[in-house]
């Protein structure tokens, strides 16, 4: 009941809650944007969701232009986009992903499409639900963890998501945010995408 319909109504009557909430909070956020760093305000890039699926994810863009001739991504974070990576303003414009479907508060994170050749028969059971703003995963360690460990906490979720788990891991995630905890502004503990790492274990 709650996996197939009510987390979907939940998800629905919160984000348009929040939207509305916050609205102005986004639009001052997507000025400073525009002031600080131009157009375009507003970060997409095709993600994997439930059943692999394809969407746009949305979030408010942190770093310059690479056409400026910077390459690295510590190097590209402005000022401003670590102020908004840190306190996690980056990722609200998902709330409109969450609303369309995409997505939901609580789930896997949605990771890149060319991923999917890498992950084995039981890291892929993270796509069987819709990816989430914040996740077991996150609450557990996020930046810190190694690619397996974040993809363990991934299916451990899927296959044991109720209600109560989904509000335990809202909880978890409240002090995480407002205290930027075991979050990095820039990467992760594994260095190497997820792909350059399965390659470089199959290489082993």
């Amino acid at each position: 009941m709650y996996k197939f319909f009510l987390k979907r109504l939940l998800d629905i009557i919160f984000s348009t809650t929040l939207i509305i909430l916050l609205s102005p909070l986004l639009i001052l956020v997507g000025v400073l944007i525009w002031i600080k760093m131009g157009t375009p305000v507003i970060f997409r890039q095709i993600r994997i969701g439930k059943n692999n699926q394809e969407f746009t994810i949305m979030k408010f863009r942190t770093m310059s232009d690479k056409s400026e001739g910077i390459n690295t991504d510590s190097q590209r974070l402005t000022k401003l986009g670590a102020f908004l990576r840190k306190l996690s303003i980056d990722e609200f414009p998902q709330l409109f992903n969450i609303f369309k479907g995409d997505m939901s508060f609580i789930g896997p994170r949605p990771l890149l499409k060319k991923y999917i050749p890498y992950y084995n028969d039981r890291e892929i059971k993270r796509h069987e639900v819709r990816p989430g703003m914040t996740s077991l995963a996150g609450v557990k360690g996020r930046s810190f963890l190694t690619w397996e460990e974040q993809f363990e906490y991934d299916v451990e979720y899927v296959e044991n998501l109720t209600l109560k788990m989904d509000l335990l891991i809202f909880i978890k995630t409240i002090p995480k945010v407002l205290g930027s905890k075991d979050m990095m502004v820039v990467g992760r503990k594994d260095i190497e995408s997820f792909d350059v790492h399965r390659k470089n274990q199959r290489s082993n």
